[in-house]
């Protein structure tokens, strides 16, 4: 019970510290996009559009939610990840991304705030290194493919 008051006072503090970090402008951080949702998936008015993330300096599509950014940085560092299954194989089994062969995809936790688990959200890459990037926020349902670089 003790561990489990801790991880959510630790979590609390990392969102809080992450809430400032992106209110401050400054350099460093993801850099922009190449390009922006290109699936043909589920597009709406805001998923050409990028916006600013702050002190991220990142030019992310409007539909990725603030908690992606450490993932992506998490990715582009190659770890930690915050979950077990992070880094592991997306199988494809929806058929939903371009057919590749077993291995090109790996799954991400977005977290959900206020959810008990890992949620519905994710993001999926392919390659190795990364080169393509999809997110869903309906647990592989939908995907919407975003362009990004990790800085160097």
């Amino acid at each position: 019970m003790r561990s489990n008051r801790s991880l959510w006072l630790l979590a609390a503090v990392a969102l809080v510290a992450l809430w400032f970090g992106l209110q401050q402008p400054g350099p460093g951080g993801l850099p922009a996009p190449a390009g922006s949702d290109t699936s043909g998936q589920d597009r709406g008015p805001d998923a050409s559009d990028a916006h600013n993330r702050g002190a991220s300096s990142a030019r992310l599509p409007a539909f990725l939610p603030p908690e992606a950014v450490p993932v992506l940085e998490a990715i582009a560092a190659g770890g930690p990840y915050e979950y077990r299954q992070d880094g592991g194989v997306f199988q494809n089994r929806e058929r939903l991304l371009p057919q590749r062969p077993r291995g090109h995809y790996r799954e991400f936790t977005v977290e959900t705030p206020g959810s008990r688990d890992r949620g519905a959200r994710r993001i999926v890459t392919g390659g190795d290194p990364p080169a393509e990037y999809y997110y869903t926020d309906d647990h592989y349902r939908s995907f919407r493919r975003f362009d990004w670089e990790p800085a160097r």
